[in-house]
């Protein structure tokens, strides 16, 4: 006949079992709490932008909230590309590229878009190469055309204005439709309303090194917002008038700019002027439920009824950019070395023969371009006081520069 003392050891045995269960499984698919993070960011920032990023207590998905597939390992998340069918053999290029130096290890989905219906044979060779799940998104119309409140008229002169002018892709509807729908629409795809996190690769791009880790998984650990790969600066014939509607923005909205920000990356004279700077959104790594925070929308939807995505070229590379360094605190923004990226004209090599060695890279270190005395990367490690990665290499020479080198001498003038 077992004791008193027995019984409520025994029964406090099964509670403390029990709860050491529970909080392993919390812990395993949330790696923070919630509500600590939200008050560390109001401590920096204000509670009302972080209630824009952080919705009531009856909501389900925040931005910062990452879970992780219990069964699978995975994260939330998907490869995401933007592709035509005349792209077909180029997506197959970068998907080989990719799937042999990371996704063959983790079997992520990858998910196609594009504004016309798939074909059959685009589906199946492309289901194929891929290792994981495979869906193929045709884009609402409402996403791929223009608002109601775009001058057509205005908006053909202005094509025909950047064509004389020599800007490239200055006369084209399509990209600029697609500059608009990467900057507003596709993180409100029905496809993705139930995913966290997704990876931007195009057509003809290549992943020269092993990617040894899992950017998702670090994401979600480090509670990381966008992830980025290389910087550059923007031809400024085609944003002639953004960072003057920004700024109008801001004045509009003060308690919508974080404290504290990334301004000085994108800004060298403390937001008066926009200095051109970007991350290349044809890499990025980036939590979709920032982009649907109400922060985000507010300020996409507020900046395209300027009409810029059509009276000018804005691009989704700098609209991303100074969303995430205006919205977001530093931290939340996550650099991406050691991929072997290439996107033409642009490589990522790491300088590091060990590195090289141990991550298999097939590239050429004295063509990085992460750290070219033109690369902004140096400049978000300066003023993020973050120590570089490598030394910096002197410009190289050669015509892939030379169309650059008015935009970046202007940038750098001086330095």
């Amino acid at each position: 006949m077992p004791t008193k003392s027995k019984i409520i050891s025994g029964i406090l045995g099964l509670v403390i079992a029990s709860i050491i269960v529970i909080s392993t499984t919390v812990v395993y698919t949330y790696d923070y709490n919630i509500e600590d993070i939200k008050t560390k960011i109001i401590d920096n920032f204000g509670n009302e932008q972080i209630t824009k990023l952080f919705p009531s207590d009856g909501e389900t998905s925040t931005a910062a909230d990452g879970k992780q597939d219990s069964k699978s390992g995975l994260e939330n998340a998907v490869i995401f590309s933007l592709v035509r069918n005349s792209e077909l053999q180029g997506m197959i290029d970068s998907i080989k590229f990719l799937e042999t130096r990371f996704n063959k290890n983790y079997h992520y989905p990858w998910y196609f878009a594009n504004n016309e219906p798939f074909t059959e044979d685009f589906k199946s060779k492309i289901s194929e190469a891929v290792s994981g799940e495979t869906k193929f998104i045709t884009i609402p119309t409402e996403y791929w055309s223009y608002p109601d409140f775009i001058d057509m008229d205005k908006a053909d002169k202005s094509r025909m204005q950047a064509q004389s002018e020599g800007i490239m892709y200055g006369s084209s509807e399509s990209y600029r439709h697609m500059c608009r729908f990467n900057s507003g629409f596709f993180y409100k795809l029905k496809e993705l309303e139930n995913i966290d996190y997704y990876w931007r690769v195009e057509p003809d791009v290549k992943f020269k090194c092993d990617i040894n880790h899992d950017p998702f998984k670090k994401m979600r650990e480090e509670g990381k917002l966008y992830g980025f790969n290389m910087g550059l600066a923007e031809d400024s014939r085609t944003i002639r008038t953004l960072w003057d509607d920004v700024v109008e923005f801001f004045k509009e909205n003060p308690k919508m700019l974080s404290k504290p920000n990334n301004m000085d990356f994108i800004s060298d004279d403390q937001g008066k002027s926009y200095n051109l700077c970007h991350f290349w959104s044809n890499f990025e790594i980036g939590d979709l439920r920032f982009f649907r925070s109400e922060a985000y929308e507010q300020f996409f939807q507020y900046m395209d009824k300027k009409g810029g995505f059509f009276y000018e070229r804005w691009g989704d590379a700098p609209f991303h950019t100074i969303a995430v360094s205006t919205l977001l605190p530093p931290d939340k923004l996550m650099f991406v070395p050691y991929t072997g990226y290439y996107h033409k004209p642009n490589q990522d090599c790491p300088r590091s023969e060990k590195i090289r060695e141990e991550l298999n890279c097939n590239c050429r270190p004295e063509k990085d371009f992460t750290w070219h005395k033109w690369s902004c990367i140096n400049k978000y490690f300066e003023v993020n006081g973050l120590e570089k990665l490598n030394a910096g290499i002197e410009k190289r020479d050669g015509v892939r520069y030379e169309a650059m080198d008015d935009t970046l001498s202007r940038l750098f003038a001086g330095k």
